[in-house]
């Protein structure tokens, strides 16, 4: 049970449908909703139907089958592992099935018994092939696609394996002549099954007590009835009352009133069952994978429609963008084009401010200059050429006596250690130191320096 985490019944019935939705809780099904649905309504495909999610919360989709069409068989084999038990099961199978086996589907389900006698007992249930295919194709119709097929007969006779020996018979209440199924319980074991059918007219206590007493012959027969059997009916009132005076008229013996597990219950007892998933199910192989197939198919039908839809408004999405982004870009090239004369006019403007900022800086730059070297000249020096190459360069020549070179030096030295509010006005790595030559009496020099920068203008 632990894989499922929900569960739907469905009973087909004469007047209408039932289903039941339980839900796993616990390590057991709890009845969730009931629903009662005509057969000209279709299942509420909410609950019946599998979907994404049942990917990750499995929904298991049960199905009773009609309790007429089943053929009911007790065996007693050796206690053992469900395999080894199955495989029992299966080499019996030509010996109680009454249809050739490609012409059948079957399952078996265990007993419980009382006593130390190393034996199990086993319910084999067997049904023709060609009428769950025909029980499936209603249920296509419907839309509800089982798991699995189950018969609720063997859950009514769980629920009384651990009450009192004798005969328990269990009337059927489907259209047509009175059938029962009859199950005997001797030394705490389920001995036998039979079915009981009785004439739609003429008089049914005498035909009763003559299929009875057949059944009794026979377990007298075969060993397992040595005790006169206590009867035990096991019906709804109404039921009851009926068969209850065949029984008396035709026995002339006490017969005990059961009433019967109620079908909520039934039905727990049923998923419950289900959920363990014996290893032979009803429902054929090939279906199971067909519905396995229908399901997958589904999905990709239904993910490729999401991915239909999702592509499909991403695109409208993209188109709504794409008119809105051309729409602004519009009306920017409109806002560009009625400031294009002024914007032609601001870059004259700019252009002219540049070039005469950069005339004034120049003219600044040429005179600081010349106030720095003025500044800075010694007296023994002559200064002869002064010159401001693209504002930047300076460049000073002139004379000086032969003694005095070490004064020339200090003049470039002091000229280019030059700062001003803290930062060098000359480029420490640029420019050219003095070179003195000796012409006649003097010393020709010369030397450049670069500007870093060009200083505050004046006030």
């Amino acid at each position: 049970m632990a894989r499922w985490t929900s569960c739907n019944l469905l009973q087909i019935a004469p007047d209408a449908r039932r289903l039941w939705q339980f839900d796993a809780k616990g390590g057991r099904f709890v009845p969730g909703r009931e629903q009662r649905v005509s057969h000209t309504d279709p299942l509420p495909a909410k609950l019946v139907a599998k979907n994404w999610s049942s990917l990750w919360q499995p929904k298991l989709n049960v199905a009773w089958l009609p309790p007429e069409n089943v053929f009911l068989r007790v065996i007693e084999l050796p206690a053992s592992n469900a395999d080894e038990t199955f495989a029992m099961v299966e080499l019996q199978l030509e010996k109680l099935s009454p249809l050739p086996l490609a012409q059948i589907v079957w399952t078996y389900h265990g007993l419980p018994r009382s006593g130390q006698d190393n034996l199990q007992t086993i319910i084999v249930v067997i049904i023709a092939r060609n009428l769950v295919e025909e029980f499936l194709g209603k249920l296509e119709r419907d839309g509800f696609l089982p798991d699995r097929l189950e018969v609720p007969m063997i859950d009514q006779l769980e629920a009384i394996a651990a009450m009192e020996d004798g005969a328990w018979i269990f009337p059927q209440t489907e259209a047509g002549p009175p059938t029962a199924l009859v199950a005997w319980w001797v030394g705490g074991a389920l001995r036998n099954l039979s079915f009981v059918t009785l004439p739609a007219t003429g008089d049914r206590s005498v035909e009763l007590k003559n299929q009875l007493a057949h059944i009794v012959w026979s377990g007298e027969l075969e060993g397992w009835l040595a005790v006169e059997p206590k009867w035990h009916l096991v019906a709804d009132p109404a039921t009851a009352a009926e068969w209850e005076k065949w029984l008396r008229a035709g026995l002339n013996e006490p017969v005990t009133v059961v009433p019967p597990i109620p079908a909520l219950e039934l039905a727990v007892r049923t998923a419950k069952r289900a959920a363990a998933g014996s290893r032979a199910n009803l429902l054929p192989s090939e279906f199971t994978a067909r519905y396995h197939q229908q399901f997958v198919d589904r999905l990709w039908l239904h993910g490729l429609g999401y991915a239909g839809l999702l592509y499909a408004f991403s695109l409208v999405i993209y188109f709504c963008a794409v008119a809105y982004l051309g729409y602004r870009t519009t009306n920017l090239e409109a806002q560009v084009g009625a400031l294009g004369g002024s914007y032609t006019n601001s870059l004259q403007l700019t252009a002219q401010y540049n070039v005469l900022s950069e005339r004034q800086q120049l003219k600044y730059a040429a005179l600081d200059s010349w106030k720095r070297v003025s500044e800075q000249l010694p007296p023994s020096i002559t200064l002869q050429r002064f010159s401001l190459a693209d504002g930047q360069r300076l460049s000073l020549s002139g004379v000086t006596a032969e003694d005095q070179i070490d004064t020339l030096f200090s003049f470039y030295t002091a000229m280019l250690k030059l700062k001003v509010n803290g930062q060098f006005v000359f480029d420490q790595s640029k420019g050219e130191p003095p070179n003195p030559k000796l012409i006649g009496n003097s010393e020709q020099w010369n030397f450049s320096l670069q500007l870093l920068h060009v200083e505050e203008e004046p006030q």
